[in-house]
């Protein structure tokens, strides 16, 4: 099959009665050429990648080379660990991986851009907390991850996943959607609500600019994601529990499209609108660059 759609990936899990992985695997095979050995042993790959820049996030002595950030996840971290947290154990730690995955890539670590470099984090720490906190297996998240290429699959010729073409919204809105679709179905959800999680999360990117202070992936893109994994492990338990998304999850990827294509170019990752230009945005990048 061909993924075009949402609305593909679930009429053809339905009909066969697989998973929304196994479609995306099928697809795929068929697709590259490629064994399922060889798809598997990459996306195991990926997957140490992703746990290798989440966990080395986490150091309190961790700084970026602009020093914009960096210790941040540390100190969140050590809030969950004290048992301080607002957030339960499953969004705490997915919050922590993921500002510490997006630290990491500005210290010049190496992250999987998944699907931005900028929304690096949401997916690994959204999927490396849910296998800690339930036990998971590598298997079933690279499961996961197959769930998340064929929702980002759409997204990328649907729509667009870059921000200069469309916003944060096609970004972390993006990585938000294939998080919440990953995280619903690794935890059991039918390719129904894996699809309405995916929306339920876009749902809530729209219209999100792409403003990044000193035209660098740092702020507001550091905390951001971890903002959006907690959304993503939102939108998944609402879809879990049977809540759906009334506009239906090809149209959310398409008015995402449509808005992106209707905002101003300032918005749309060339550091000149937003918090780019705000007084504190702009005497850090004079301060960097010495202008």
């Amino acid at each position: 099959m061909q993924i075009v759609s949402i609305q593909s990936l679930v009429d053809a899990a339905e009909e066969t009665g697989q998973a929304v992985w196994q479609v995306v695997l099928a697809d795929e095979e068929q697709c590259s050429g490629a064994s399922f050995e060889t798809i598997r042993a990459k996306l195991e790959a990926t997957y140490r990648a992703m746990q290798d820049a989440a966990l080395g996030g986490l150091s309190s002595e961790l700084r970026s080379v602009s020093g914009l950030t960096g210790g941040d996840a540390a100190k969140y971290y050590n809030r969950y660990k004290n048992q301080k947290a607002l957030l339960g154990p499953l969004a705490a730690k997915a919050v922590a991986y993921a500002v510490a995955t997006t630290e990491y890539n500005a210290a010049m670590g190496v992250i999987v851009a998944s699907p931005a470099a900028s929304a690096a984090g949401i997916l690994p720490g959204v999927l490396i907390a849910a296998q800690r906190e339930y036990n998971l297996s590598d298997k079933e998240i690279i499961n996961g991850l197959l769930t998340a290429s064929g929702v980002g699959c759409v997204l990328a010729n649907r729509a667009s996943l870059s921000g200069r073409v469309g916003g944060c919204q096609a970004e972390c809105g993006s990585a938000g959607a294939m998080a919440a679709a990953a995280l619903c179905e690794v935890c059991g959800g039918t390719p129904r609500q894996t699809a309405h999680a995916a929306a339920l999360a876009l749902k809530n990117a729209l219209g999100l600019v792409c403003d990044p202070v000193a035209g660098l992936v740092e702020i507001p893109c550091v905390k951001r994601n971890g903002i959006f994994a907690a959304i993503a492990i939102t939108a998944a338990d609402m879809a879990l529990a049977g809540v759906e998304s009334f506009i239906p999850p090809d149209e959310v990827i398409d008015t995402m499209y449509q808005i992106g294509l209707a905002m101003p170019v300032c918005f749309r990752e060339t550091g000149e609108g937003g918090l780019a230009i705000s007084p504190t945005g702009l005497r850090a990048k004079k301060q960097l660059f010495k202008e």
